[in-house]
């Protein structure tokens, strides 16, 4: 099941919103009170959706949401009111009083955008990848006088002909099928 943030200054509607998400076996809840919190736990567990009231302990969300990665999706809960001040990329909006199926529409919907935006987003490189590419064009740099963009465009175009990673490019550099 996906994870979701609900950050509400009130215990009340997090309790609410949670048993509609989790009832409906939409996605299990983790509870915040503050954007600080939000933005800590974010970046912990990576999670993709943030709904949320316009604000919270420490900020607005629309203030807490230009700080969040680009990837994950607010949803903000409000009187329309509210709604109307608020703008931003990656805030959603819902008026409340909201109707169970329209939240749970619009979570389906976020979560489909938030697992399309993960394949958009270049995974991290672990430092021992990075230090075989590093090694890859220290070789080429030494042995064909290229500088360090050189290196990397050639490490780049032969991974792209090849189909192959460019960590796997890389190895093969080192272990000196490419001399050309």
């Amino acid at each position: 099941m996906e994870k979701v943030i609900l950050a509400f200054e009130g215990e009340k509607t997090a309790e609410r919103v949670r048993d509609i998400l989790e009832g409906a076996g939409l996605a299990t809840c983790l509870v915040c009170h503050s954007a600080a919190e939000v933005k800590r736990l974010i970046h912990k567990q990576h999670i993709g959706i943030v709904i949320c009231g316009y604000k919270l302990r420490d900020e607005t969300a629309e203030n807490m949401a230009e700080d969040l990665p680009l990837t994950c999706s607010v949803l903000v809960l409000a009187v329309q009111s509210y709604l109307d001040l608020m703008c931003g990329d990656n805030v959603f909006k819902l008026a409340a009083p909201v109707a169970r199926n329209d939240l749970l529409s619009s979570v389906r919907m976020l979560l489909q955008v938030s697992h399309k935006m993960e394949r958009f987003v270049r995974p991290q490189r672990s430092g021992e990848e990075t230090a075989l590419i590093q090694a890859a064009k220290a070789v080429l740099m030494d042995r064909h006088s290229m500088t360090e963009e050189q290196a990397h465009r050639f490490l780049q175009k032969k991974s792209m002909d090849s189909g192959a990673r460019l960590t796997q490019t890389a190895q093969m550099v080192l272990d000196g099928l490419w001399n050309d």
